[in-house]
C-alpha cells in the first residue's frame, strides 16, 4: 500500500488533504469534454466521459487531484443539441484555471481532452504554452488518442464508439445507425465507419494505451521538471494542423465555422 500513489478528487477532499496530496504529487489532470452532438448512437457527453475515464486511470497511477469535468468546448458541432463556447472564452476560462492552480502550488496541469476539432485542440495548445510561460506552470494539454496516433482521433467514428462501448455501453446505441448514409451530416460521424467494426475490446486497448502514454509523460514532468518535451509536442502537433490553418485561417471561431461546413457537405 505504500507504493500506492497518494491521489484524490479535488471536490471532494478537505484543505489538508488536498495539501497533502500536492506535497507527494503536485499534478492536476482536468478532463474536458462536451455537450456536443456526436451522432444518434453516442451520448451528447462522449468527450467527458473518455477524459474522465482516462484522467482516473492516469492520476491513479501517478498520483495527484482529479478536478471534475468540464463540459464546454469551444468550436462544438453545428447542431441543436451542441451547447459550446468562442475561442475567446475557452481561451479565458483555460486562462484562469491554470492561473488558480499554479498560485495553489500545483507544478504540473493535464488538460485531458475527449473533444474533437483542429479548432478546439489549437485552442488547448496555445492555452498550455501560455500558462507555462506566464506561471511555469508544465501544462500538457493533448488528446490522449493524440499520444498513441493522431488517426485515432474522430467524433463518432471507430475509435470514440470503441472507447463508448468500453466505458458505457449502456450508453451506445450502434442499431441507430443502421440503414443510415454515414455522411457526417446525417450520421455525425467523422472517421472510420465504427458499424461492425467497433468493439468493447478494441476501446479498452486504445484507453490503456492512452493511459500509458500520459502516465509516463507526466511521470517525466514531475521527475525532471523540464518543459522542452511539451513544447516539441507541440510543435509536432502544430505541424499537423499546417493545412487546417493554411487552408481557414488563424482566426480559430471562423476556422471552426468552416471546416464544419466543409465537413458536413462530404459525402
Amino acid at each position: 500500500m505504500g507504493d500506492t500513489p497518494a491521489w484524490g478528487r479535488y471536490a471532494e477532499l478537505r484543505p489538508a488533504a488536498l495539501a497533502r496530496i500536492r506535497d507527494a504529487a503536485p499534478v492536476a489532470y482536468l478532463p474536458w469534454g462536451g455537450l456536443d452532438w456526436h451522432g444518434p448512437h453516442l451520448p451528447l457527453g462522449a468527450g467527458g466521459i473518455i477524459a474522465d475515464a482516462v484522467s482516473e486511470r492516469a492520476v491513479k497511477r501517478t498520483g495527484g487531484v482529479l478536478l471534475p469535468v468540464t463540459s464546454w468546448p469551444a468550436a462544438s458541432a453545428p447542431h441543436e443539441t451542441s451547447v459550446g463556447l468562442s475561442g475567446g472564452a475557452m481561451g479565458a476560462l483555460l486562462g484562469d484555471i491554470f492561473g488558480g492552480l499554479a498560485r495553489g502550488g500545483w507544478q504540473v496541469a493535464v488538460l485531458i481532452s475527449g473533444h474533437y476539432g483542429p479548432a478546439h485542440d489549437l485552442l488547448a495548445m496555445a492555452a498550455a504554452q501560455e500558462a507555462i510561460a506566464s506561471h511555469g506552470l508544465l501544462t500538457l494539454a493533448v488528446p490522449p488518442l493524440a499520444l498513441v496516433d493522431e488517426e485515432m482521433l474522430d467524433r463518432g467514428g471507430l475509435w470514440e464508439s470503441s472507447a463508448l462501448l468500453s466505458l458505457r455501453p449502456d450508453l451506445v446505441d450502434m442499431r441507430a445507425l443502421d440503414g443510415a448514409p454515414l455522411r457526417p451530416a446525417d450520421s455525425g460521424v467523422v472517421g472510420r465507419d465504427p458499424r461492425h467494426t467497433a468493439s468493447p475490446s478494441l476501446g479498452l486497448s486504445a484507453i490503456s494505451l492512452a493511459v500509458e502514454r500520459v502516465a509516463a509523460a507526466v511521470t517525466d514532468l514531475l521527475e525532471h521538471g523540464d518543459s522542452a518535451p511539451l513544447y516539441a509536442l507541440y510543435e509536432r502537433r502544430r505541424e499537423h494542423y499546417q493545412s487546417f490553418v493554411a487552408r481557414y485561417g488563424s482566426d480559430l471561431d471562423a476556422a471552426a465555422a468552416a471546416w464544419w461546413q466543409d465537413i458536413f457537405r462530404s459525402e
